[in-house]
C-alpha cells in the first residue's frame, strides 16, 4: 500500500509538516503520579464508559515513553503533537509538581535530540477535579487558573517546544461535557454549554497573552474541530436548520477568535442559556494567533425540526467508520475552503484526521486497508483545499496508537500503531507504514 499525492502538490515538499498526535489522558496512565481529573471521576460513574474501563493504565505511556518516542522516530514524522496533563504538572495550591514537569521535559528533550518538532497542547479535556469541584468551566476563575498553569509550563519548558495550542476542541469540552453530558464532567443542560464555552475561550485568550509575553518565538494558537453541516434537502427550512446548527456547533468557537463576536444566533438563545460576557472578554479572546489547528473526521446532515430548530439525520447506505461516522472526504475540502472564504485565517495545520476501524492483528500484521483508504482520500481533500488557496502548513494523523477513546473506552481503534492492551505490545499497522513512506518520499 502506498499513499500518493499529485506530483506537484505542496504536500510533497519537505517544508510541509507531517506528524502524529496523542492526548495525555488517552495514553499515559500513571494516575498515581498526578492529581485526579474530571475523566477519572467520570469513568468511575456507572454507565458512562461503553466498556466500563478507565484511564488508569491506558497505553502505559508514563512508563513506556522512551520506546514510544523511538517508535515515533521510526515513523519518519517531522512533528509530534502531545498534550500536557494539567494535574501532572501542577499541585492543588498552584505550585509546580517537579516530577511531572521532569516527565515532559525528558520527552521534549528526546524529541529535540531526534529533530522532531514538539507541538504541545496545553489542555486536552483533563481538567483537575478540584477545579471542577469549584464549578469547573462554569466558573470564570478556572480561566485564570489556566492562565497561571500556562505561565508555569512555558517557563519550565523553555526552548524545547516548537508550537503551543491553548485548547483542543473546546466544542467537545463545552457541548459534550456541559450540555449533552456524554463526556466529563457529565453535566446536562443548555444553561451550561455556552457558559462553559465562553470561559474556555476566555482561557484561550488569557493563555495567548502569556504565550506572547513569555514564548514569542513559538507558534501559538488553538485547535478547533469542525463537522460541516449539510441540509438534507434544498428546502428553505432545512437549509436554515443546517445553517443554525453550523453556527451553534462550529462557528460559535471560531468567530469570536477571528472576528471578536459570537454568531448572531446568540440573540435567539434563551437568556438563561447565554454566557455572561464582560466588557473586555471578546478583545481578550480575539487576539491574533499564529496558527489555527483544524480537526476533521466526518460531516453531519440536518433537517428542520419545529421543537429543536435542527435535527441531525444519520446517513444510510454510505461507508461508515467503526464510530458510525460517514466517510466523506469532500466535507474536509468543503469546510476548509468555506472557512477560508468566511474568515481572515492565520496559517492552518490539520491537527487531527483519522478513522477508527475494526482492526485485526494477524500474527503481527495489521492490514488496515480501510484506514489506508481513508487517509488517501482525506490527504487528497487537503490537497484540493490547498489548490483552492487555503494556507495549510501541515497534517497530523490521529492517532499515533490505539488508546482510551473517551466514552467508548478501548473498543475503538484509531491508531497507526496497534496496541495489545494485555501486553502493551505495539505493532505498526500497514497504514502506519504507508504514512511513514509518504513522509520519507519527500526527502
Amino acid at each position: 500500500m502506498k499513499l500518493t499525492l499529485p506530483i506537484n502538490s505542496p504536500m510533497r515538499s519537505p517544508q510541509f509538516t507531517y506528524g502524529i498526535a496523542t492526548a495525555s489522558f488517552q495514553i499515559e496512565g500513571g494516575i498515581e503520579h498526578r492529581l485526579p481529573c474530571i475523566w477519572d471521576t467520570f469513568c468511575s460513574q456507572p454507565g458512562t464508559i461503553a466498556d466500563n474501563s478507565n484511564g488508569a493504565v491506558a497505553c502505559d505511556h508514563y512508563n513506556l515513553w522512551q520506546q514510544d518516542i523511538e517508535m515515533i522516530k521510526d515513523l519518519n514524522v517531522d512533528a509530534y503533537r502531545l498534550s500536557i496533563a494539567w494535574g501532572r504538572v501542577m499541585n492543588e495550591d498552584g505550585s509546580i509538581n517537579h516530577n511531572g514537569i521532569e516527565f515532559y521535559q525528558q520527552i521534549l528533550d528526546k524529541l529535540k535530540q531526534y529533530n522532531i518538532k514538539a507541538f504541545v497542547t496545553l489542555y486536552h479535556w483533563d481538567l483537575p477535579q478540584h477545579l471542577e469541584d469549584n464549578g469547573g468551566w462554569l466558573n470564570r476563575a478556572t480561566a485564570y487558573a489556566f492562565q497561571h498553569y500556562v505561565e508555569q509550563i512555558v517557563k519550565a519548558f523553555g526552548d524545547r517546544v516548537y508550537s503551543y495550542a491553548t485548547l483542543n476542541e473546546p466544542f467537545c469540552s463545552a457541548y459534550l461535557g456541559y450540555e449533552l453530558g456524554i463526556h466529563a464532567p457529565g453535566l446536562k443542560g443548555k444553561e451550561y454549554g455556552k457558559k462553559a464555552a465562553h470561559h474556555l475561550l476566555l482561557a484561550h485568550g488569557l493563555a495567548m497573552q502569556v504565550l506572547k509575553k513569555l514564548s514569542p518565538n513559538t507558534l501559538n494558537g488553538i485547535v478547533l474541530n469542525f463537522t460541516p453541516a449539510y441540509a438534507i434537502s434544498d428546502n428553505d427550512a432545512d437549509i436554515k436548520a443546517a445553517k443554525y446548527a453550523d453556527d451553534y456547533l462550529n462557528q460559535w468557537y471560531i468567530k469570536p477568535i477571528i472576528d471578536g463576536q459570537y454568531p448572531a444566533i446568540i440573540s435567539q438563545l434563551d437568556a438563561e442559556h447565554q454566557p455572561e460576557i464582560l466588557d473586555d472578554d471578546l478583545a481578550i479572546i480575539s487576539q491574533p494567533i499564529d496558527f489555527m489547528g483544524i480537526n476533521y473526521y466526518t460531516r453531519a446532515i440536518y433537517q428542520a425540526d419545529e421543537d429543536t430548530i435542527y435535527q441531525e439525520i444519520k446517513p444510510c447506505d454510505v461507508e461508515l467508520t467503526d464510530m458510525g461516522w460517514e466517510v466523506f472526504p469532500q466535507g474536509f475540502s468543503d469546510v476548509l475552503i468555506s472557512l477560508n472564504k468566511t474568515y481572515d485565517l492565520p496559517p492552518i495545520y490539520i491537527t487531527e484526521n483519522g478513522a477508527a476501524m475494526k482492526d485485526q492483528n494477524d500474527k503481527g500484521e495489521v492490514n488496515d486497508v480501510d484506514r489506508f483508504n481513508y487517509f488517501q482520500s482525506h490527504l487528497l481533500a487537503v490537497n484540493t483545499a490547498i489548490e483552492a488557496g487555503v494556507d495549510i502548513k501541515g497534517y497530523f494523523a490521529w492517532s499515533l496508537m490505539d488508546n482510551f477513546e473517551w466514552a467508548e473506552g478501548y473498543l475503538k481503534r484509531f491508531g497507526l500503531v496497534y496496541v495489545d492492551y494485555q501486553t502493551q505490545k505495539r505493532t505498526i499497522k500497514n497504514s502506519g507504514h504507508a504514512f511513514s513512506q509518504l513522509i520519507g518520499s519527500r526527502k
